[in-house]
């Protein structure tokens, strides 16, 4: 019978450690670079997302086509982040184009990566490379470290970057708007890294990569300033249907039949267990007698009497009060007493002849040679009752009058 209950408990053991390895065996997914609201990384948009939303801006993410109804009626402003999983169709680019016409204000933030370029919208835009930047540390604070960053200035202060002066920025290569009635907006040195291109009612603001919305650099110098001005329009809504992919359906795991598995050699065990013979006869219920809770407070009453006052107890009371005078009431802990009594009793009316004499029974506790209890208890009455005056808790007493 013995080795019949080793068996099974090893058993059981081994079940469940099979189940937990299958369950957590998955390796941590890796840190991605992708420029979405739901990416918390360095390069997500995550931080002015949760920003936006604190700050009260009504902001939200499509997660919808951009063509056809994919655009509600009340947002003013659409930003469209470096979209890499799905391409923008041509369909998308006219609806985003007619919705620019009729008033409403384009962000887009265009990638770098030749790759992952949107061919319609660069089209529409008529989007080239440029050069790039000079290295710039313009502006940050010393504790700031932005290696891989640059700094640009605002040549046209006007729009969404009317009284902004600086961005911090990718170094990396800037862009070219070939349409006539483009403006660049910032740049440094004949790089233009931000521009403005009017079209019809709307205008359409080109950035070069993520670098104004992207979490490690969203708090540098005037990138946040640009999205309160862009806020202050009206809703805004963040392009997520790029940034996911169409789901697939997958075939099922064979890691989910190893756990049933699993879990059922566990139940069948549980239950053999339960089922089987016992391990020896019922014995009787043991019933414990504890110490009542009036025994327990008698010992402690009987401890304290027993217990004598430490000495080092007494002057403590003089200093918590002249700290909770100083914080309170202002009263320097370096004023003598006869001062710091006269200021008591102007700030707070509490009489300084009761405040000196306090101090005098202070002192003369501590000249006995053994400070008994209830001297103690009649000082920390008196100490605590100035500390309820100075705090307003309570009202002086009458001059003269012990509390």
């Amino acid at each position: 019978m013995k080795g019949l209950r080793t068996a099974a408990f090893y058993g059981v053991l081994v079940a469940l450690a099979l189940a937990l390895g299958l369950a957590v065996n998955q390796s941590p997914p890796p840190p991605t670079t992708l420029p979405s609201v739901d990416n918390p990384g360095p390069l997500g948009l995550r931080a002015l997302y949760l920003y936006l939303q604190e700050a009260g801006a009504p902001v939200s993410a499509l997660r919808e086509s951009l063509e056809g109804a994919g655009i509600p009626e009340d947002v003013q402003t659409v930003v469209v982040a470096a979209p890499t999983k799905r391409p923008v169709t041509e369909a998308e680019a006219e609806a985003l184009r007619q919705w620019v016409s009729q008033g409403g204000t384009l962000v887009y933030l265009a990638s770098r990566d030749a790759t992952a370029r949107q061919q319609h919208l660069d089209n529409w835009l008529r989007i080239s490379k440029g050069p790039m930047p000079p290295p710039d540390a313009e502006g940050l604070p010393p504790e700031e470290a932005d290696l891989s960053g640059t700094t640009v200035r605002v040549w046209v202060p006007m729009g969404a970057a009317r009284g902004l002066e600086r961005f911090r920025v990718t170094l990396d290569q800037s862009l070219r708007v070939e349409r006539p009635e483009a403006v660049p907006l910032a740049g440094a040195k004949g790089a233009a890294v931000l521009w403005r291109v009017p079209e019809g009612r709307g205008e359409v603001y080109v950035a070069a990569g993520v670098d104004l919305a992207e979490n490690r650099r969203l708090e540098l110098l005037d990138n946040l300033r640009f999205w309160d001005a862009l806020a202050e329009r009206g809703p805004l809504a963040f392009d997520e249907y790029h940034h996911s992919v169409a789901p697939k359906q997958e075939p099922p795991s064979p890691r989910a039949l190893w756990v049933f598995v699993a879990q059922g050699l566990v139940v069948g065990l549980l239950y053999a267990v339960s089922r089987g013979t016992r391990f020896g006869p019922p014995r009787p219920w043991v019933v414990e007698k504890h110490r009542s809770a009036l025994e327990y407070v008698r010992s402690l009453g009987w401890l304290a009497r027993r217990s004598k006052v430490e000495r080092e107890l007494v002057p403590e009371l003089a200093r918590q009060l002249r700290r909770r005078m100083h914080e309170r009431l202002g009263i320097p802990l370096t004023l003598p007493e006869d001062e710091a009594a006269r200021l008591l009793e102007q700030t707070c009316g509490l009489p300084a002849s009761d405040y000196l004499a306090a101090r005098e029974e202070l002192v003369r506790t501590m000249d006995q040679r053994e400070i008994r209890p209830s001297d103690y208890a009649r000082l920390v009455r008196r100490h605590a009752h100035f500390e309820d005056v100075i705090t307003g808790r309570t009202t002086p007493h009458p001059r003269n009058r012990n509390p």
